[in-house]
């Protein structure tokens, strides 16, 4: 495409704006800002409907991290929607079972799910509506019927002989009338019923919000959930190790988990600053990819040209490597990270980008101590591929959030009886190598490739934005940011400029593939990816309109006025506003 093509208008307003990665979630969401209610509330609403309407990307059983600022509170703050893994999880467990790695669907890959108590925490602690009013939205969608997008009919088409031969509660709920169409009107009366129950109890415990929405937290984590998701792990399914194995977590791993506030991690870039999630996420290979490429004055290079490219590819190699050696929950491992992000570490990395593409995987050495990359078996296991969602809001009073919910996919995981939902996948992202950080441990949360981020220049928030897109999510937003920051792009353009990313690194999904030198790219200006490859870049053309779903939202300079975009890319993703 065009480097100056855009799809779409930069969307404009004063009162709210939403940007997801459905148009129904947007809608929904902006209906509750026209009601009355906050970012918070919105993004709520908006998250919970895109667990009805995108169950291959994420669900009830997922995760969700959240960058946010409350403008009460005048800071950043992070909400941890990401479950741990369970008690019993060891290294030593899954060897006994007779595995080199954790399998990348099936129960032995479930955390604790952490995203209905990251929802909740948002809506207790800075929002104003009621969970019965936030739920409304997914319980009529999900009772009622949504437009089946093709690529859940695909997704189910592709795993019809598992679900039928080992997975029956997947195959009532996503079969039960045969393979499901593309934009056919699909129900799931199951999952409708679980929001309901939630909403009643929570109703149970009196009036205050509050007070309900802690009843509604309970009854998901100490009660019929957790009571139903323990009975379901007790049962063997089929995973993709090719042998049917039970799962290990239990009611007391749920009673036991709640998310929580945290610090983001920051990082200047001229006079902007970007907060990210900590080290249990991919969060900082953001910001330390900022570190590389300030140093290297990347508005020389022209925008997406061959120079432009390479030195943020080479640059990425460089982060990723450290995530690969160093990046783990900060609650078990000591993570290197202030020294990850210091000046002098990032001018010893700059030294190693040169002219030609590096071909190996180079982790760093902080302050001295050397890394250790995971070892991992060759265990010829793969799963389903997966994938994520976004949403992103910014209201009249200031407010701005953003939120990746994932997991919990309906090809990732058999679909627990009664409830409508799956458990997540998330510990594939552990490895069982001993001496690394992010080994497998009980209590534990995996290093998840989830990465939402949140903006300020001049210190005042500005930019909240996300993607789908596992690995690649801390490439394409980076590429966005870039556009918009450093090359003077809209908010539209940056995002429907040609996009790329190196898949040179491990990925964070079983079976943990690596292509050294590898550069995705969609179609660029003339001669971009043969120079590319002459500097020894494997490049793969991407079709049109083919990497990246980026939803953003902005609090512009001039008072007042509020901004999104969406890509087109999928057709799904949608801002609205006023």
């Amino acid at each position: 495409m065009p480097v100056g093509f855009t799809a779409r208008p930069e969307l404009t307003g004063t009162f709210g704006v939403v940007a997801s990665t459905h148009w129904l979630a947007s809608q929904s969401a902006m209906s509750v800002l026209e009601r009355g209610g906050n970012a918070f509330d919105a993004a709520a609403a908006a998250g919970f409907v895109l667990q009805v309407v995108e169950p291959h990307l994420n669900g009830l059983g997922g995760e969700v991290p959240m960058l946010l600022w409350d403008r009460a509170r005048a800071r950043v703050e992070v909400i941890c929607g990401q479950g741990p893994a369970p008690a019993a999880a060891a290294i030593e467990r899954i060897h006994a079972l007779g595995l080199g790695e954790i399998p990348g669907t099936g129960l032995l890959a479930a955390c604790v799910p952490g995203a209905f108590a990251g929802w909740l925490t948002l809506l207790r602690d800075h929002g104003t509506w009621r969970l019965e009013e936030v739920l409304s939205f997914a319980i009529e969608y999900a009772a009622s019927g949504y437009p089946l997008v093709p690529r859940i009919a695909d997704t189910v088409a592709q795993v019809e002989p598992l679900f039928r031969e080992h997975w029956p509660a997947s195959a009532e709920l996503y079969l039960r009338d045969g393979l499901p169409s593309p934009w056919q009107r699909f129900r799931n009366p199951d999952l409708a019923s679980t929001y309901r129950r939630l909403v009643e109890e929570a109703r149970a415990a009196g009036a205050g919000r509050e007070l309900q929405i802690d009843a509604g937290l309970r009854a998901f984590y100490s009660g019929f959930v957790a009571e139903a998701v323990e009975r379901h792990c007790r049962a063997e399914f089929m995973d993709s190790s090719g042998t049917a194995h039970a799962g290990l977590l239990s009611g007391d791993d749920l009673a036991r988990f709640s998310a929580r506030h945290e610090e983001p991690v920051m990082a200047g870039f001229g006079d902007w600053t970007v907060a990210k999630c900590g080290p249990w996420s991919q969060g900082p290979v953001f910001l330390q990819q900022l570190r590389l490429l300030e140093r290297l004055d990347l508005s020389r290079a022209g925008f997406l040209s061959a120079d432009h490219v390479h030195l943020v590819t080479e640059c990425a190699k460089l982060a990723f490597a450290d995530r690969e050696a160093w990046y783990a929950d900060p609650d078990f491992a000591a993570v290197p990270l202030a020294a990850l992000l210091a000046d002098a570490y990032a001018d010893q990395r700059c030294e190693l980008v040169g002219e030609r593409a590096s071909l190996e995987l180079r982790p760093g050495a902080p302050e001295e101590v050397q890394p250790h990359l995971p070892w991992r078996a060759a265990s010829g296991m793969s799963g389903y591929p997966g994938d994520t969602v976004h949403v992103a809001v910014a209201d009249r009073f200031g407010n701005l959030v953003a939120c990746t919910p994932s997991g919990g996919w309906l090809h990732g995981s058999p679909v627990i009886a009664g409830l409508g939902f799956c458990l997540g996948t998330r510990a594939q992202m552990f490895n069982l190598d001993p001496a690394h950080p992010n080994r497998l441990e009980g209590g534990k949360r995996p290093r998840t490739t989830l990465s939402p981020s949140l903006a300020l220049r001049g210190g005042e928030p500005r930019l909240a934005f996300g993607t789908p897109g596992g690995d690649q999510q801390d490439q394409w937003t980076l590429e966005f940011f870039l556009a918009h920051a450093v090359f003077g792009r809209d908010l539209q353009a940056a995002i429907d400029a040609p996009m790329f990313h190196t898949t040179h690194f491990p990925s964070s999904f079983a079976p943990h593939d690596a292509h050294p030198g590898r550069v995705h790219a969609e179609p660029m200006g003339p001669g971009v990816h043969d120079e590319l490859r002459r500097r020894g870049h494997d490049v793969v053309e991407a079709a049109p309109w083919s990497l990246g779903r980026i939803c953003v939202v902005a609090r512009n300079l001039k008072p007042g006025m509020l901004s999104a975009a969406a890509s087109p890319r999928g057709g799904q993703a949608y801002a609205v506003g006023r």
